[in-house]
């Protein structure tokens, strides 16, 4: 291969409604480049810029990234659609131009592939402040696209680039480590291994074999030996299974902080994203220093509401306000726009059914979570039900059960406790955890000794016909209302951190917060389960369930790694304890209606 970087950066002004520009070249502070597509209005005018950077090809086109791009809003469907990010066409049409560029190490940009990290970060800085730079750009650039391209744009608006003008993180986590990598302190390893073998490494700089792949073209200089890819990328399925503590530099490196972001920011979360982005929308918009800050929730699959008109028509007025000036709706003028904006999971719609989740309504808010929330204990029965405060009931005996360690899908092991029907519609809205008293013991058939337990939780909805109602979850599969982990070595709280509160306890998931678990020992945990929504019916029941291993809804997003669940680790039985001594209970939030 070439030593020397070719330049074949082209323009084309005739085949396409906009300016297409391929292959311009970024030139890096630190070294190297970065090169990137430009697609810009047919205008002598200056616009401002909407830029993407990450791993998935800017030359792959939606239609060969997934068969699903049939289902895309036609209106979004144009010659350079690529997944995950806005669409040239019509943002082009509207008076912006899009920057497309391939992260380091991928694609057409040569260096070291390393997703994610600090590097990466100082890369995508560079491309913001270049593009702010350009004759054809106003200065004023905005973030926008959906998960890594939303979950990138935390940690780069926390960097201040000049010229960046407003985000729209778009169901993108902020928090590597809770968020993506170790929910509760376990490895989530299947999506990491699918989306980094599907997804990334097919595209790494001088890839053999893309063009024929029909994976975008093959690298300009010319394909690397397999040793050479080697020596250039950082393994995510092997640094996040080496890896296990946020006082590693390995996490540390990837930290920043949240108040530090100070442009305008709409964050759009989904309550079906239960495994990934979900709680990072959420903790994004609820830490950052943004003056003008924006939750919106919404449901649907992970790919498509990006595009709905009506979202889009969303993204447009807000960039429309802080890139252009031109504010219709309020978002420059504080307390015009209410700050939060939800969508309420009344009825069971069915999932994956766009058209059927138009049935759920939509309420703004003035803060979250919300002030009126009523925080509320349910405690767990040794009838296997979950009993509201006022249950009045007698004071029930020492009981204990059990279930088996290291339950799986296709096995699952797991205790579930049911409320009584609700009385009237109850809606839940915002932060849950969930108080158990827990212990292990060992398998009588193995030599091994358990020196752990994983506890995974999930809220589950039973409409009033006692049907469990699912959802939306990221692939159109169908999801519960929310789920939880905890692996118990790791149960300390840390109480002082500004960032924890008794809805969500705060864990720093240091390498020196690590504690016993020993046979016998009853430790009392607090876990925190993702945040939620949903109007329980009247006749309607809530379901907490406890198991030893991912259940119904994980989807793709499972935690069954050999070595990070490691049989002579967890084997053996779990125990939850209850009685006059053991106090377990989920905290559900309820939220009585506006003015009561």
């Amino acid at each position: 291969m070439p030593n020397k970087l070719q330049d074949l950066h082209t323009v084309d002004d005739v085949n396409f409604p906009y300016v297409f520009e391929q292959n311009a070249t970024v030139p890096l502070k630190s070294s190297g480049v970065v090169r990137c597509n430009v697609y810009r209005p047919k205008t002598a005018d200056p616009v401002p810029v909407l830029v993407t950077y990450g791993p998935y090809g800017k030359d792959i086109h939606y239609k060969d990234f997934t068969p699903k791009y049939s289902e895309v809003n036609p209106r979004h469907r144009s010659a350079h659609s690529a997944w995950e990010t806005p669409d040239p066409g019509y943002w082009a049409e509207h008076g912006y131009a899009v920057v497309r560029a391939d992260e380091l190490g991928l694609g057409q940009s040569p260096g070291l592939l390393d997703t994610m990290s600090r590097g990466t970060a100082d890369a995508f800085v560079d491309v913001v402040e270049w593009a702010a730079e350009q004759p054809w750009s106003s200065g004023k650039v905005g973030l926008l696209g959906i998960s890594y391209y939303a979950g990138s744009q935390w940690r780069v608006a926390a960097r201040k680039p000049k010229g960046l003008a407003a985000i729209i993180p778009w169901e993108g986590m902020s928090d590597y480590y809770r968020d993506r990598c170790r929910h509760g302190g376990i490895l989530s390893n299947a999506f990491i291994r699918f989306w980094w073998n599907r997804q990334v490494i097919t595209n790494q700089y001088g890839q053999p074999g893309r063009a024929a792949s029909n994976w975008g073209p093959d690298t300009i200089e010319g394909d690397l030996s397999a040793e050479e890819l080697a020596a250039n990328r950082r393994d995510q399925t092997i640094d996040n299974k080496v890896h296990r503590f946020r006082d590693e530099p390995y996490y540390a490196s990837k930290e920043y902080d949240m108040g530090d972001i100070e442009v305008p920011l709409l964050s759009v979360g989904n309550w079906g994203g239960i495994l990934l982005h979900l709680r990072g929308n959420i903790e994004g918009y609820t830490h950052s220093g943004s003056r003008f800050k924006y939750l919106r929730m919404i449901t649907g699959r992970h790919d498509l509401p990006f595009y709905y008109d009506e979202e889009v028509e969303v993204q447009r007025s807000f960039l429309d306000a802080f890139l252009k000036g031109e504010d219709r709706v309020g978002w420059s003028q504080p307390g015009k726009v209410p700050p939060v904006s939800l969508v309420l999971r009344k009825g069971n719609v069915g999932f994956n059914n766009a058209e059927a989740e138009k049935a759920y309504q939509r309420r703004e808010e003035s803060e979250w979570p919300l002030a009126r929330t009523r925080y509320t204990r349910f405690y767990l029965a040794p009838d296997l039900t979950l009993q509201p405060p006022n249950a009045n009931l007698p004071v029930p005996d020492r009981k204990k059960l059990t279930y088996r360690a290291l339950g799986t899908m296709t096995d699952p092991q797991l205790i579930q406790f049911t409320t009584p029907p609700f009385a009237a519609d109850t809606e839940i809205t915002g932060h849950i955890v969930a108080r158990l008293c827990v212990s292990m013991s060992p398998d009588p058939a193995s030599a091994t000794v358990p020196s752990d337990i994983d506890l995974f939780l999930t809220l589950r909805y039973l409409g009033p016909d006692g049907k469990e109602v699912f959802y939306t979850g990221t692939a159109g599969d169908p999801v519960p209302l929310t789920k939880g982990w905890l692996r118990t070595s790791l149960r300390k709280v840390n109480r002082e951190h500004p960032k924890h509160r008794e809805w969500l306890p705060h864990r720093d998931y240091f390498s020196t917060d690590v504690l016993p678990v020993i046979p016998g020992e009853v430790y009392a945990v607090d876990v925190e389960v993702w945040p939620t929504n949903v109007v329980v019916e009247k006749g309607g029941r809530v379901v907490l369930e406890v198991a030893s291993g991912d259940t119904q809804g994980s989807g793709i997003f499972l935690h069954d790694d050999p070595v990070d669940r490691a049989p002579e680790v967890f084997r053996g039985f779990n125990h939850l304890h209850l009685g006059p001594q053991f106090e377990n209970y989920v905290t559900l939030p309820i939220i009585p209606p506006k003015g009561e």
